[in-house]
């Protein structure tokens, strides 16, 4: 009988299975699809000899983790690389916006669409460098952040803490208005606001703009050399090195509870896997609560508030093998990772005003991914491995494109949807479309069929707006990984600190089994 059962082999329930198996305990951990990795997998799928990475890519928050720097994955041979330039923001005139590796060349380059704003961006850095460690300390630790949270406090209240608080609080758009008198600045911080469900007009969007910009500033946005499935290597080599079991192709159907406490799960197969101690859950907060686990075991008010979770927005992705670069017109955006690619923090504003309106966006913003430029192992010399990928609506009122697409995402729309997206890239690299080799669509529900975390194509495991963040994720509680079953913890991205690559959410779920605590979140009523 394992000590522990880690239902989920994405990067957070390996991460919770490596730090239960450094503390001595059995650990079996059981996964749907036919290998591990989650949202954290590469192939050859597109074409033999170019690797793509099927969800995620860039790994920000990965680099900047504790949690993921303490397992030194390094041993088991993971090593990371980057694009010689983080991010680009091209314009229609030619111009472009760019956040390179070191921040004095950010600001030049910021300096050239207006005088004063690279001093702007220095001064966003300085108080980055001031106040970050401790941000990120209290974001990779559990709820509340008690030694992080004081020593923020702390230095905010000698650096202006109320006016800190109310710039994290901004919209992108108007921090971007009161910090920069050009563009440039005003891209970088809009658009990495959009790397979650945040329009420029969102309350927070501003901090977390902020927050993703400085940790591309500060870490770089980096790659996993080989493929993102280097990193799940890395993750289950380790595990598999201190005793823990990983199996595929294992749904778990049922978290067996007796007496209030978890005390296994049982599988599509009909196998009941006992846990002596604990059970892990890196799956979603609905599909676990009143899912995986029977309602009658669950408090009416969890099951109430469960109505209201709020999924964050779709996401349809292209992968493609490219026989050459990418033939930018702004040529800075060549050197860059990551290219986003809107019509100034306007265009940003339409698009996330018809996804709210439930419509499929006409112009959509589109994240693309540079993979070879990334890391020079990802395809032939001379070519490129690339992807981009957009946000639609949960649910689909109808199409601002003359595409009529419904949502059904048959073979049909997804062709169109591609097509827009690909004369997207057209009008910011001419000439683009002639050098596709081959691609690979990946609708929403496609993305749900491979991870079932992706509900709908959702990436984040719940929205980022902060009605669903700190003590309302998944719902309105403590921001804990305990639940209502004794021995039960979730170990997903719906808890906190939520979506992104870090390893957070699973080492809280360890800690807190290790701790051996009981929920006292939910009342029943």
């Amino acid at each position: 009988m394992p000590d522990a059962v880690v239902i989920g082999a994405g990067p957070n329930g390996l991460v919770a299975a490596n730090l239960l198996a450094d503390a001595g305990w059995s650990v079996e951990v059981l996964e749907e699809q036919e290998e591990p990795g989650g949202a954290v997998r590469s192939d050859r799928g597109v074409h033999p000899d170019y690797v793509n990475d099927l969800f995620s890519a860039f790994y920000p928050l990965a680099a900047a983790s504790p949690v993921l720097a303490d397992l030194q994955l390094q041993q088991e041979g993971l090593s990371w690389s980057h694009a010689p330039r983080v991010l680009a923001h091209p314009l229609p005139d030619g111009r472009c916006a760019v956040l390179a590796r070191g921040a004095a060349d950010t600001a030049a380059g910021l300096d050239a669409f207006a005088a004063g704003d690279g001093a702007a961006w220095l001064s966003l850095c300085a108080t980055w460098n001031r106040v970050g460690p401790d941000i990120l300390g209290a974001l990779f630790t559990p709820f509340p952040p008690v030694r992080s949270g004081i020593r923020l406090a702390a230095k905010l209240r000698g650096a202006g803490g109320v006016r800190m608080a109310r710039t994290l609080a901004l919209p992108v758009r108007r921090l971007g208005e009161e910090e920069f008198r050009g563009e440039g600045g005003r891209l970088l911080l809009a658009g990495n606001a959009l790397h979650a469900d945040l329009g420029p007009e969102a309350a927070g969007s501003g901090g977390f703009g902020w927050l993703m910009s400085m940790l591309g500033q500060t870490y770089g946005f980096p790659v996993p050399v080989g493929g993102a499935g280097a990193l799940t290597s890395a993750l289950v080599q380790r595990l598999e090195r201190y005793g823990g079991v990983v199996r595929c192709k294992e749904r778990v159907t049922e978290v067996v509870v007796r007496s209030g406490r978890a005390v296994g799960v049982r599988t599509a197969g009909g196998e009941s896997v006992p846990a002596s101690r604990a059970v892990l859950a890196d799956v979603s907060a609905p599909a676990l609560f009143g899912g995986l686990v029977d309602a009658r075991h669950l408090p009416a008010r969890l099951l109430g508030d469960l109505r209201r979770f709020h999924w964050d927005f779709a996401t349809f992705k292209i992968d493609w093998a490219l026989s050459g670069p990418v033939p930018w017109t702004a040529r800075d955006a060549a050197t860059a990772g990551t290219v986003h690619l809107a019509d100034g923090v306007d265009g940003l504003t339409r698009f996330a005003a018809q996804i709210a309106m439930g419509q499929v966006p006409d112009r959509p913003f589109l994240l693309f991914g540079q993979m070879t430029t990334a890391d020079a192992s990802r395809s032939p010399a001379g070519t490129e491995s690339a992807w981009a990928y957009t946000h639609v609506p949960q649910r689909i009122k109808g199409d601002a494109g003359d595409d009529s697409l419904t949502g059904s995402w048959d073979r049909r729309e997804q062709e169109a949807m591609a097509d827009r997206m690909e004369n997207e890239v057209e009008r910011w690299a001419p000439g683009f479309r002639s050098r596709i080799r081959s691609r690979r669509l990946l609708a929403p529900n496609t993305l749900q069929a491979m991870d079932a975390n992706l509900h709908g194509g959702a990436i984040n495991g719940g929205t980022a707006s902060a009605h669903q963040q700190l003590v309302f994720r998944p719902t309105p509680g403590t921001g804990r990984p305990e639940t209502p079953v004794k021995g039960l913890y979730l170990a997903s991205a719906a808890a906190h600190p939520g979506g992104g690559v870090h390893g957070a959410p699973g080492a809280n779920a360890a800690r807190a089994a290790l701790r051996g605590r009981t929920a006292r979140r939910f009342r029943r009523g």
